[in-house]
């Protein structure tokens, strides 16, 4: 179930490389968690979260759950930086 408190920064159709410009620290979670090494290649700027996810071989509750753990650590970074 998606917590309705947190504010939804993160889609299924988010570019994979706007996650990583945008939110760095989220790139370990979609490396070591998810398998998402193409963060490195070209792909990456032209492929979204969910068509990358299609590509590991996630189905949509993993996805959506995913998108919910990303969205959870991208809430956190800002509330980093907002107190900084």
């Amino acid at each position: 179930m998606i917590n309705k408190k947190i504010k939804r920064k993160i889609t299924k159709n988010i570019l994979i490389l706007e996650i990583a410009e945008r939110y760095p620290s989220l790139v370990e979670i979609l490396l070591n968690k998810y398998g998402f090494h193409c963060i490195g290649c070209s792909l990456s700027a032209i492929e979204t979260l969910g068509e990358g996810a299609m590509a590991h071989g996630l189905n949509k509750k993993e996805t959506e759950e995913m998108v919910e753990e990303l969205n959870e650590a991208a809430n956190k970074e800002d509330l980093k930086r907002k107190r900084k």
